[in-house]
């Protein structure tokens, strides 16, 4: 990873940042740049202006909690299960699915009467359920995809991230409060935005690498005729050995998939559970230095975004709005602007011990949920200072 020197530092000059930028982004396509880009921009911007627009979908009685609920759990829930089964599905496939999920959660949402009564949010919220399930789906799917196109594509992905969280919660502020669109046809303009996910896929990404590497695995796998007669149950004790003119790999891929499965179920249940354990302590061995801290980080960030920043108040006449409703979407609009800023710094600048920006981010909910209590920060512009701290933080210990 390249570094850059601190700036004031005897080692710091615009020669020097200008050839470790090209050092950086040395051997890097600009296509897949683009294209994973867009990747990061679309599969997380619905999230972000759905938890942007939480206020206008549930109104001020509802807790805005119930909107990080439905935007949350189903993506968390995906992530668990999807890796199961998802590789059984193809990229091209999984590319439509993502689209028509995420275009009618919104649809769903902008469509439905602007009520606040139980069932109309009850709607509404099935659409936030739907674009999370894509949103969780997509960002299993895309990561997995960073894997054929090199660390570039990872870092595109994660800027992308950040980008959806700007562009997002921006666009939204300015279209439903500088603007003055109203919130479903601004919803019904971002259920099209999807639609860009199959271009950059399609259009955008060379899928050499991917049909490559496809290629490869159909090799592995192939079985030929003849090899599926290398070993034969009603032959096995007169001819054990393999020739030894086939290579190792391909005879024994044959021998396991075209014999039959002889292993007991207790002994397949028992080796599952060998794995499971396996896999526990390998968790248990990851969740101090790396789970714990990453919690710790998400959960006061979401606690102050949901939580604490629709409290953040001051008066009307000592801000520069109109309503109150526009302090909410503010914020959530500056915090974008740092986690995008914080994210798009990975090809440069990487957090190696996670605990310091998760005690921040407490330091930041702490301060915020006091301030909240007892009203002792006397200026809006302080606590926009604050919350853009807290995006740079959260930016930070991403990818």
């Amino acid at each position: 990873m390249t570094t850059f020197p601190m700036p004031g530092s005897p080692a710091a000059s615009w020669a020097v940042y200008r050839a470790r930028l090209k050092a950086a982004f040395a051997g890097a396509d600009h296509r897949v740049y683009i294209a994973f880009w867009l990747f990061g921009l679309l599969n997380n911007l619905l999230y972000v202006v759905v938890l942007s627009a939480a206020l206008d979908l549930v109104g001020p009685a509802v807790p805005k909690g119930v909107v990080l609920l439905a935007d949350v759990v189903p993506s968390f829930v995906t992530k668990l299960c999807a890796p199961y089964f998802i590789h059984l599905i193809p990229y091209r496939v999984r590319i439509f699915i993502f689209v028509a999920l995420s275009t009618c959660g919104m649809l769903v949402i902008a469509l439905t009467p602007p009520l606040h009564d139980p069932r109309t949010i009850a709607i509404k919220m099935f659409g936030v359920i739907l674009a999370s399930l894509s949103s969780g789906a997509g960002e299993l799917s895309f990561l997995g995809l960073t894997h054929y196109y090199g660390h570039f594509a990872l870092a595109a992905w994660g800027s992308g991230t950040g980008g959806a969280g700007l562009i997002g919660a921006g666009a939204y502020a300015i279209a439903t409060t500088t603007l003055q669109i109203s919130v479903r046809t601004s919803l019904l303009f971002f259920s099209l935005l999807p639609f860009i996910m199959i271009i950059s896929f399609f259009l955008i990404l060379p899928l050499g690498p991917l049909r490559t590497s496809y290629a490869k695995l159909a090799q592995y796998e192939t079985i030929d005729e003849p090899e599926s007669q290398h070993y034969h149950p009603s032959h096995s004790q007169s001819s054990p050995q393999l020739p030894l003119d086939e290579p190792e790999h391909e005879d024994l891929l044959s021998s396991i998939r075209s014999t039959p499965d002889f292993t007991s179920l207790p002994s397949r249940q028992s080796s599952a559970w060998k794995t499971f354990k396996a896999n526990l302590r390998r968790s248990r061995g990851l969740f101090f230095p790396f789970m714990f801290p990453l919690l710790l980080v998400y959960i006061a960030e979401y606690t102050i975004n949901q939580g604490v920043a629709p409290t953040l108040l001051f008066p009307l006449e000592s801000s520069p709005f109109d309503e109150y409703r526009s302090f909410y979407s503010t914020y959530n609009a500056i915090y974008q602007v740092g986690v995008f800023l914080s994210r798009s710094s990975t090809p440069f600048f990487r957090v190696h011990h996670l605990y310091l920006p998760s005690l921040l981010q407490v330091g930041n909910l702490i301060l915020l949920t006091m301030h909240a209590m007892f009203d002792f920060i006397p200026h809006f512009y302080i606590v926009c200072i604050v919350i853009f701290w807290e995006g740079l933080l959260g930016g930070l210990v991403y990818v």
